[in-house]
């Protein structure tokens, strides 16, 4: 069968919001510092949530490790970040090994089951990135910072919020596998209050499953009747009365019209 649209949707915006959020977590620019006192003004302080970098614009020079003197890195939305970003970035990689896993794109039907079991797990994560990034998004201008020095919020906020929103519509999107998968079981436990045999009961159990996987016109085409053979005629009883269509001449109906 063909792989379901929400499913596509689901295991393509995963990985989009993985690179993400991935970035967004390594990077060192969840806010700009500038025209920090005693320092050059071409110099720009680039804070993240694990390391501060200054660059010199004028020589595009980047120092890393700088010190932090202000007990930036003990503030409550940093040290919330550090926690929250790394365990959403755990939970996405799950979520997204079992969706791949539910999906089976290689085989005739997708396991339903795991496919929304995946999709929870990139709900969660997404989530748990939006926190941290809201979170230190609203602390931007109370953490410490030199006084008279501008602030700017950095690229890494951009892509954090932008990663979670991704994760947070294809988890749902994964998540509609449930509603197939209740489906399916409705049908499978009313194929097993009949009293069929054990052989009949996992042929009726096989045809439900196939015909949930199938839209309403597939189902029609995969058990439409095949034409019996009295019907069949391997001769074109049409081909005359075409080639009048085209030529001046009238010709006699063929045995078609009558």
């Amino acid at each position: 069968m063909r792989t379901p649209a929400a499913m596509i949707v689901g295991i393509v915006l995963g990985p989009c919001g993985l690179i993400l959020n991935l970035t967004s977590t390594l990077a060192p620019n969840w806010r700009d510092v500038s025209r920090i006192p005693d320092k050059s003004s071409d110099i720009i302080q680039h804070q993240g949530i694990w390391d501060i970098c200054e660059e010199t614009q004028s020589i595009h020079e980047t120092t890393c490790n700088i010190e932090d003197s202000l007990n930036y890195f003990s503030q409550l939305p940093v040290q919330v970040s550090k926690g929250l970003m790394p365990s959403a970035l755990a939970v996405l990689v799950l979520g997204l090994v079992v969706a791949s896993l539910g999906v089976r794109c290689w085989t005739e039907t997708p396991h339903f089951l795991l496919a929304g079991l995946g999709g929870l797990s990139l709900f969660i994560s997404g989530l748990l990135s939006l926190i941290a990034i809201s979170w230190y998004n609203h602390e931007l201008y109370n953490l410490p910072v030199p006084s008279g020095s501008t602030l700017q919020v950095g690229y890494c906020l951009v892509l954090g919020y932008l990663g979670s929103c991704l994760e947070i519509i294809g988890g749902i999107s994964l998540t509609i596998s449930f509603s197939q998968c209740y489906k399916e079981c409705k049908l499978k436990k009313a194929a097993a209050n009949y009293n069929y045999p054990p052989a009949k009961q996992q042929d009726l159990a096989t045809s439900t499953t196939v015909a949930s996987s199938f839209d309403n016109k597939d189902f029609e085409m995969y058990n439409r009747t095949p034409t019996p053979r009295s019907y069949t005629n391997a001769l074109d009883v049409l081909e005359d009365e075409r080639a009048s269509k085209y030529s001046y001449r009238s010709r006699p109906p063929c045995d078609s019209d009558l």
